[in-house]
């Protein structure tokens, strides 16, 4: 069995899939779908979601019904929902294999029995609050790790909290701290110039960052075994692997 996690990220990645013409049974859930939608049926498209519905980091997942109820608007504001009820079932939602079912360029994701998997569109609300979550992120962090455009994960192992911040023109951060201290400290490592480097089209990819002799390497595991963990940390010396460890995801 694989899991499939649907990001932000991912649905950038996948917008360049080819896409495949529809079957019946696939067609027949993108109506009603849009029919949810249409006539405003809440209590029919909450049935119908896969939860947690990740939303662009730092805006926190949808967790529930109660979530999504309370944040709904939020996400299906009128431009997004004026795009779903004047979708053509045919000729702008398609099939791309195993991913799903994607409207447009992947604004919206279902799977195959028709469940909510993914939103990438964002509204002007949504917008708004992650500028806010950002400038409060920025505030609990050290000093020096105040600047970046726009973060990106934080990871835990069982030794260390990992933050990958993005730094503008493809350069991303790595900063590492010890499990047991906080953000606002000092980290024991930063690093600049990072990479990302994707790994296929199943949508895995890593984060490369180099310090002298010593590469470090964070995994992120979209697709993967059913007892993968959703990323792994990696440390080389030189060719030589010397650590690697499994890692939670703590925000996307």
């Amino acid at each position: 069995m694989k899991q499939i996690l649907f990001t932000a990220c991912l649905a950038i990645n996948l917008v360049s899939a080819f896409g495949q013409e529809m079957t019946k049974e696939q067609s027949k859930v993108v109506v009603e779908f849009i029919d949810c939608i249409k006539t405003h049926n809440i209590d029919k498209l909450i049935s119908k979601v896969s939860f947690p519905l990740n939303r662009e980091y730092p805006i926190p997942s949808i967790k529930n019904k109660e979530d999504f109820l309370k944040r709904f608007q939020e996400v299906f504001d009128d431009k997004l929902t004026q795009t779903i009820v004047n979708s053509n079932p045919i000729k702008d939602w398609s099939s791309v294999g195993w991913r799903g079912i994607m409207l447009l360029d992947g604004e919206v994701w279902l799977d195959d029995d028709g469940r909510l998997i993914g939103v990438n569109y964002q509204s002007e609300i949504e917008s708004k609050k992650k500028d806010e979550l950002i400038k409060q992120d920025k505030s609990q962090l050290y000093m020096s790790l105040k600047d970046f455009k726009a973060p990106i994960h934080i990871l835990e192992t069982t030794k260390y909290r990992i933050r990958i911040d993005d730094m503008g023109n493809n350069n991303y951060r790595y900063s590492s701290w010890k499990l047991d201290h906080k953000m606002s400290e000092k980290p024991d490592i930063v690093i600049l110039n990072g990479e990302f480097v994707s790994e296929g089209n199943g949508g895995n990819h890593s984060f490369l960052f180099t310090n002298g002799e010593y590469k470090y390497v964070c995994e992120i595991i979209v697709m993967g075994d059913m007892d993968s963990p959703p990323a792994n940390l990696i440390i080389y010396q030189g060719e030589k692997e010397i650590f690697s460890q499994g890692a939670l995801i703590i925000r996307y």
